[in-house]
């Protein structure tokens, strides 16, 4: 199916990354409330003695401090000397607070920095997903088969696998190049989205790191299938989609526990219960979807955010019915994320990050 965009409005700033629009489709919708935003243009405020590479992910912590996770290997040689801790954080206003990060005792750190994650205990959570046959400057040919947990200091708390580990989908110990994680606090288990190499939803007691259970699409058994270099589809067909994931590159959870599940390449997200049971999904084949995914912050989580088209599509959590697409010259970007404002966290790699303030609720739609 064709998404057919009509720009309601554009939003701008002075500078270059400035453009941010919203676009929905109305053709026989009612009138529905959608969020609204307005580029912050001074956002982050990175010192000046630091650069940053790409930035892959972003998460908020309890109390509303922004934490990015870059790349330093991808700056350019004559910026190598100013690269930034991995890990950067920020408060509310955009100030600077904290950095750290990288190789250290006791841990592996990943490779390739792909996600990060702030639980509801204040503890970092950090995977990678380098793929030894990408053969990508600067990176050993490693495979990033776990996943780190530290405090917002930056001091190591627990690994989950060992680099260079998998022996695939079936495996109980190791990941295989993990795009995503969350924890759920009121089991506190972690779901990682585990990723490029394997093709699941993996979870593990978040304090121990002991393994409880798996899923791959549709809740069936996940199979092998390593795809490295990674496996990247200029379309996919019409229909529900193939029985197993692709390339598993987000995860969120709902208050009410519902487990959202981006299946990148297969353009669709698919939706479990917390014991991975297969409830329902969102496929669009006709252009990049399911890149990322993120909840609004209001009580009732209403709406879903997903990357895709031109943008940050988004729908209604209920119906799964499609609002509109905020457009950035970010487009669908890598990693989001929102914050208890309703803000919403842009990480494009080597497109940018922004931040997107959230400025209300407008009405779109027509009643029919």
């Amino acid at each position: 199916m064709k998404l057919k965009f009509l720009i309601t409005f554009l939003l701008a700033t002075a500078v270059s990354l400035a453009g941010c629009q919203q676009s929905s489709e109305t053709s026989g919708m009612a009138a529905r409330s959608i969020p609204t935003f307005r580029v912050d243009p001074n956002w982050p405020q990175v010192p000046a003695n630091w650069r940053l590479g790409e930035v892959s992910s972003i998460d908020i912590d309890a109390d509303g401090n922004a934490w990015l996770l870059h790349r330093p290997w991808t700056l350019p040689a004559d910026e190598a000397d100013m690269a930034a801790p991995q890990v950067l954080g920020f408060d509310a206003e955009g100030n600077f607070l904290d950095a750290w990060g990288g190789p250290g005792d006791g841990y592996e750190w990943p490779q390739r920095e792909h996600g990060i994650h702030i639980d509801h205990q204040g503890f970092v959570w950090l995977g990678g997903n380098n793929c030894p046959a990408q053969n990508e400057p600067g990176l050993e040919p490693i495979a990033d088969d776990q996943v780190l947990k530290f405090t917002l200091e930056g001091e190591f708390v627990m690994q989950i696998g060992q680099s260079n580990s998998s022996l695939g989908n079936a495996d109980t110990v190791n990941l295989h190049e993990p795009a995503d994680a969350v924890v759920h606090p009121p089991t506190n288990e972690l779901f990682v989205a585990d990723g490029y190499g394997n093709h699941r939803v993996a979870v593990f007691d978040a304090d121990t790191g002991v393994f409880k259970r798996m899923w791959g699409a549709f809740g069936n058994t996940p199979e092998d299938n390593d795809q490295c270099p990674f496996a990247t589809l200029d379309s996919v067909p019409d229909g529900p989609g193939p029985p197993q994931f692709s390339i598993v590159h987000a995860i969120r959870i709902s208050d009410d526990g519902l487990v959202y599940v981006a299946d990148r390449e297969n353009r669709r997200v698919q939706v479990f219960t917390l014991e991975g049971e297969y409830l329902n999904q969102i496929i669009y084949g006709d252009a990049p979807f399911a890149r990322n995914l993120a909840l609004s912050s209001d009580p009732e989580q209403q709406f879903l955010y997903v990357g895709g088209g031109e943008g940050t599509m988004v729908f209604d959590r209920e119906t799964l019915d499609l609002l509109t697409t905020v457009v950035t010259d970010l487009g669908d970007a890598h990693h989001i994320q929102t914050d208890s404002q309703g803000n919403l966290y842009i990480a494009a790699t080597g497109d940018g990050h922004l931040r997107l303030l959230f400025t209300g609720l407008s009405s779109t739609g027509s009643e029919q």
